[in-house]
């Protein structure tokens, strides 16, 4: 019987010889920003955790709650019988907390942007995509069948050109992260929104590593720049700094009746896990009446930023300018806002080198490839969290220093 796939052993190594091949290992989660790892105890700065509520007694508690009383999973989609008393509360939940008239779930972040783009564009419309936008917001882009058409939020003046021209299409939507997440800068919201307005387009910001990050009450970077009502579509995850697992949108009433119509991942997908939901709506609660929180994370951030002297282009009173990247010539670490930070090194087998030096010095630190980011930019990216402590920081800090000599 012959052996299928027959290329697939040569392009593995391949993958290899270029240092991209990925492999997998098994991770414990632990307190206060820590995991165990191939037997040794590291401090785990590649979590999305941000606020520390993934393993929060009250958030687990929640869960279990939940699995006690309805089992595991949801047993069908939300729209025949999966639907439980969790997703209402959760969904009702999102729509306080967003401030908006409803919220739909869907099982991930990714199929909430796949399913939402496809749901409001098609062959008929354009669709205006980042380049560097997440790849569940570029996907969704191709498979609605809308016209794609790329351009890069630090040269707005592509996407405003490339506006002018579909202006005899039906519909136009600009779509974006809120932050970028292998960068960690923010879209230039208001500029986006402008153009939108001059060009009669909708704007969608998938608010995926901005929710309970940004803003005065953690709604995300739409909030902390002051562009909810102008924004059409905010797309959240409750896999980030909610702790738990899910999309969801929340929006006007028709928005989400229409979602719940057309989105083909929510409609066909088995609904979320009640516990999930359970979990997710007790994680909502803390980020509301817990800004601390919030203002912990900052903390941090500011100070392995300030340790590190990354140009920080964070301002308190909710504006959000520009800022340089220093470089001395074999890596470069950009100006930073919040809790993602890169150091780029280029080549893949060095970041994949530094990793596990760094590991040999207690940080787990995630070395991203390509794909994930553009060939020649490979680079360690370093993830905060309000669970580390000021130990955890200072021991990243000289890791760093003393693996990268970053000053």
């Amino acid at each position: 019987m012959p052996k299928p796939f027959p290329w697939m052993s040569e392009e593995l190594a391949a993958l290899e010889s270029a240092g991209l091949r990925r492999g997998r290992r098994e991770i414990q989660p632990l307190a206060g920003g820590a995991c165990e790892i191939d037997g040794r105890r590291l401090w785990n700065f590649t979590s999305n955790d941000y606020l520390g509520l993934a393993g929060d007694p009250r958030v687990v508690a929640a869960a279990q709650t939940a699995l006690a009383e309805s089992g595991v999973g949801a047993r069908a989609s939300a729209l025949v019988a999966g639907r439980t008393e969790w997703h209402a509360r959760l969904e009702q939940a999102l729509a306080r907390f967003e401030g908006q008239e409803s919220a739909i779930l869907f099982p991930t972040g990714y199929a909430a942007n796949v399913g939402t783009i496809a749901a409001l564009v098609d062959e008929n419309d354009v669709a205006f995509c980042d380049r560097l936008n997440h790849a569940s917001l570029i996907d969704g882009c191709r498979l609605s069948g809308a016209k794609l058409r790329v351009f890069r939020h630090s040269e707005l003046e592509t996407l405003e050109r490339e506006l002018h021209k579909a202006a005899d299409s039906r519909r136009r939507l600009i779509v974006t992260d809120a932050v970028f997440s292998m960068d960690g800068d923010i879209a230039p919201l208001r500029e986006l929104c402008d153009l939108a307005a001059r060009f009669e387009a909708d704007v969608l910001v998938d608010e995926a590593h901005g929710t309970g990050v940004f803003g005065e009450h953690g709604r995300g970077v739409c909030e902390q720049l002051g562009v909810e009502d102008r924004v059409a579509v905010r797309v959240g995850t409750l896999s980030k700094a909610i702790g738990t697992l899910g999309g969801f949108v929340a929006g006007p009433q028709s928005l989400i009746d229409w979602l719940w119509n057309k989105a083909r991942p929510q409609v066909f997908s088995t609904a979320l896990p009640p516990a999930i939901c359970a979990a997710a709506t007790a994680a909502i609660e803390i980020v509301r009446t817990e800004p601390e929180r919030r203002t912990k994370l900052w903390q941090n951030c500011e100070f392995v930023a300030g340790t590190l002297r990354v140009p920080s282009v964070f301002s308190s009173d909710t504006q959000v300018v520009a800022g340089q990247s220093s470089s001395d010539g074999t890596r470069s670490v950009p100006a930073t806002i919040g809790p993602i930070i890169p150091i780029l090194l280029g080549d893949p087998e060095a970041a994949v080198v530094a990793q596990r030096k760094l590991e040999e010095h207690g940080c787990l630190v995630a070395a991203i490839r390509p794909p994930t980011v553009p060939l020649g930019t490979s680079r360690l990216r370093i993830s905060l969290s309000a669970a580390h402590d000021e130990s955890a920081l200072k021991q990243l800090v000289a890791a760093l220093q003393e693996v990268l000599s970053v000053p």
